[in-house]
């Protein structure tokens, strides 16, 4: 549970701002909210379960002290990108318009491609290094999947609401905030226990 309620509060914080909820509120403008949601969710299982499975694998190689401080290391490197700011590139701005047929599949095909290597992935490779065991890691992919689901919702509902983004310099300060408390934390774990 622990690993679950972590992995939820530190992705969703990692995914606002990010251009993911960017993409999320474009195909809003276009699509169906519930497609929109359906094709995030699909992508964003299947990329966090191979996050997982990868942070698991590092986790077996290396002892827990080293691993929360090169977690804590990544989580102060992610609060650093945040604050650097994440938008869409025309390309992806342009596929995000141009998306026809399937609303599911075009949503979740841009999904998929975006996260790869993305720093929310990143994150659940980090997350589920520091996991271990099967409730760990579940816990995690679970997590992760349910944050960035539930903070690209929330761009969904603001995105078909307002018609414009959330605040950008609130969400990209409180998500570097959020990002630099987990690897202070981190950090100390790794450093005292």
């Amino acid at each position: 549970m622990t690993a679950f309620l972590i992995s939820l509060a530190v992705i969703f914080v990692a995914e606002l701002g990010d251009k993911s909820q960017l993409m999320a509120m474009t195909f809003a403008t276009r699509f169906r909210a519930l497609p929109v949601l359906i094709g995030i969710t699909a992508a964003t299982a299947i990329v966090h379960l191979a996050s997982v499975a990868l942070g698991a694998a590092v986790g077996a190689a290396l002892p827990t002290g080293p691993i929360s401080i090169l977690a804590g290391l990544a989580f102060l490197g992610f609060a650093l990108w945040t604050l650097r700011g994440d938008e869409l590139d025309d390309a992806e701005r342009d596929k995000a318009s141009r998306a026809t047929g399937s609303a599911i599949l075009a949503v979740g095909g841009a999904f998929f491609l975006a996260e790869l290597g993305d720093k929310t992935m990143l994150a659940t490779v980090t997350l589920a290094a520091d996991h271990g065991g099967f409730l760990g890691l579940t816990g995690v992919w679970a997590g992760s999947t349910v944050g960035m689901v539930a903070a690209d919702a929330l761009a969904i509902v603001v995105g078909q609401m307002l018609g414009r983004k959330l605040p950008e310099r609130v969400i990209k300060y409180g998500a570097a905030a959020g990002f630099a408390v987990f690897g202070v934390l981190l950090l100390v774990e790794g450093i005292v226990g």
